[in-house]
């Protein structure tokens, strides 16, 4: 893969809401109002599209009493929720608070007018990151017997769950789709039946802004770029220091992972601790609160941590964008045992969003996008693409006391937002790591000229050599952005034939899914229909059977209708993608990142 010649635009941030004085704010536009690219379905031998075969109508019921927390609301006339002015609460404050939050306050209006002389960039601007169906909704209580078209199969019994971004408040500048607090949605399923519910996770940013009345915290994407961004760590540390707000107690918001681990629901965000939450008998939602294992666990844990399917252990990583150590590796056992942490040198702070598990090791990314701090100082962003920096996997064994034995394999010119596994192939020396190749790298985070591509790849990394090969795995005529997926979860770290991916068309939005052959490199499409739009993909094996067929389970994927703009929960056959069962949804379920699936037996054992 060609080395990206992205032309980043330096990102300014501005008020995104000039007409501050409504207390509605419209939502100009949509996603598909920007320059992506679109896509036409291949009409090719090897490729099937399966369209969804259940059209019946929604069922949608709307609360009778606006919602109380200040959303930003949806571009539908059938809703009308209100955006509520925002107050600004002293909760308990002595006199001397009282007067630095008011000096704090016109300091933060003072930013806020020089913001407004300059336009936002698409990847901070809220009227592109969170209209349409990115836009936020308001917490549902359990809503029990729900509409079921189709069949739920008999082996389905639990609670699917799913992460998103979901801000409480209208964001007061810039606002990347990542930015927003984290909201759970959970479809309980009891032998055919099923029930929804969905709760923000208070995280300590999301108590602490609640009970102010207004977003104090910044925003890691959406606001820290440039001098502004700047200002705005020093009026929160200010805030800090005055004790109006606490920073030691976690910052993240908890928004993107979700893992069921010794007897616990833990939702993550690399930027803090998991927060351990709990389903109750009713399937409604609970936080219990920010989950340090016990206390051994002192530093931030990345979304996207990995348990064998054998040995059941979880393997997770920290980074630090601040200090040395940049990065560190750490496992934990069934009972929830952690082990010492191994330092991984790393000479820079690098994103390190995810990582993969083999039967022997973990395969570490280190890869082009970077964190430089500086950069704000010269008006850009923290998060930077280096096209010098030379992308490299680090192979380590799972049992490593140390990192002096870890092998780096070059890998150039790699970007792998996901992995989506790896195995070891011992005859050649060589570790497979299967994952999505994103160009530009820094697309996400910053706005560009060039269209971003996510081409699923396969990667060889030769442990005698240090050398390593990269191949696309569908072939070019066909590509199309696969994005968020995953293979088999009983055969994570071993090699398996099938991954199922979300077909990330037209981006950001994702028009069905795809059941990849990773030998045959067939494709095999399910599209969701006309204006029909989806998430991740969740495989859910029939039975956790090692012996069983690979692709013997189903797909689970919370589906949203833009013409009717209504949501269900679909469950699709993996073995021939014909739609078995639609759940319809009470409300709207947003577009959002990633999800689980705790089976009955699974929920009487919480702690």
């Amino acid at each position: 893969m060609a080395s990206s010649s992205c032309n980043c635009a330096k990102p300014q941030i501005s008020h995104p809401l000039s007409s501050a004085s409504s207390s509605t704010v419209h939502l100009g536009h949509s996603p598909t109002s920007i320059s992506w690219n679109s896509w036409q379905p291949n009409r090719t031998h090897n490729i099937s599209i399966i369209h969804s075969a259940l059209h019946s109508p929604s069922v949608l019921h709307f609360p009778k009493q606006p919602y109380q927390n200040p959303l930003i609301p949806i571009e539908d006339d059938s809703v009308n929720v209100q955006v509520q002015p925002k107050t600004h609460r002293h909760p308990q404050w002595n006199l001397l608070q009282r007067a630095a939050a008011m000096a704090l306050d016109m300091a933060e209006s003072a930013l806020v007018s020089l913001e407004l002389q300059h336009p936002l960039p698409k990847t901070a601007d809220p009227h592109v990151q969170i209209s349409g169906n990115f836009a936020p909704v308001p917490e549902q209580p359990v809503k029990q017997a729900l509409p079921v078209t189709g069949t739920i199969p008999s082996c389905i019994n639990g609670v699917y769950l799913r992460n998103g971004a979901n801000p409480l408040f209208e964001p007061v500048a810039g606002h990347h789709f990542f930015d927003g607090d984290g909201m759970v949605h959970a479809v309980t399923i009891d032998n055919g039946n099923a029930s929804y519910a969905c709760r923000f996770t208070e995280t300590q940013r999301f108590l602490q802004e609640k009970e102010l009345g207004r977003p104090v915290f910044p925003k890691a994407i959406g606001e820290l770029h440039g001098h502004s961004g700047i200002a705005r760590l020093l009026l929160f540390y200010a805030r800090g220091l005055f004790g109006l707000v606490d920073h030691k107690q976690g910052t993240g918001v908890a928004n993107a992972g979700l893992v069921y681990f010794n007897n616990r629901l833990l939702a993550m965000s690399e930027d803090d601790l998991p927060y351990h939450l709990r389903i109750t008998p009713s399937g409604d939602l609970e936080t219990v609160g920010r989950y340090k294992f016990d206390d051994q666990l002192k530093s931030t844990m990345i979304a996207h941590p990995k348990i064998d399917p054998f040995s059941k252990e979880l393997f997770a990583l920290s980074y630090d964008v601040i200090q040395k150590p940049y990065l560190k590796y750490f496992k934990f056992q069934p009972d929830g045992t952690k082990s010492p942490d191994v330092e991984i040198p790393l000479s820079m702070p690098t994103m390190m969003h995810d990582f993969a598990i083999t039967e022997n090791f973990v395969v570490i990314p280190n890869q082009q996008v970077l964190f430089k701090l500086q950069e704000m100082i010269f008006g850009g962003s923290p998060v930077i693409y280096d096209k010098n920096k030379k992308s490299s996997f680090g192979i380590l064994s799972k049992n490593a006391s140390d990192s002096k034995d870890i092998i780096w394999v070059e890998s150039p010119d790699t970007f792998c937002f996901h992995l989506w596994n790896a195995w070891e192939e011992p005859e050649s020396d060589e570790v497979v790591v299967i994952g999505s190749c994103m160009t530009p790298p820094d697309s996400i985070f910053n706005e560009c000229d060039e269209s971003l591509k996510s081409v699923l790849s396969e990667i060889r990394l030769n442990l005698k050599t240090g050398k390593s090969t990269r191949r696309p795995i569908i072939s070019e005529s066909e590509q199309v952005n696969l994005e968020a997926g995953m293979v088999n979860r009983n055969r994570l770290g071993r090699r398996t034939r099938y991954a199922y991916l979300a077909i990330a068309e037209p981006w950001p939005k994702v028009s069905g899914f795809a059941k990849i052959d990773l030998f045959t490199r067939e494709v095999k499409k399910y599209i969701y229909g006309d204006k029909k739009f989806g998430g991740e993909p969740f495989f859910l094996p029939r039975d956790d059977n090692c012996e069983s067929a690979e692709d013997d389970g189903y797909i689970i994927s919370f589906v949203h209708d833009e013409n009717s703009w209504k949501s269900e929960l679909q469950i699709v056959d993996a073995i021939n993608l014909q739609l078995e069962s639609s759940i319809k949804l009470p409300s709207r379920v947003p577009y959002g990142f990633h999800g689980t699936f705790i089976d009955a037996k699974s929920l009487i054992n919480q702690a």
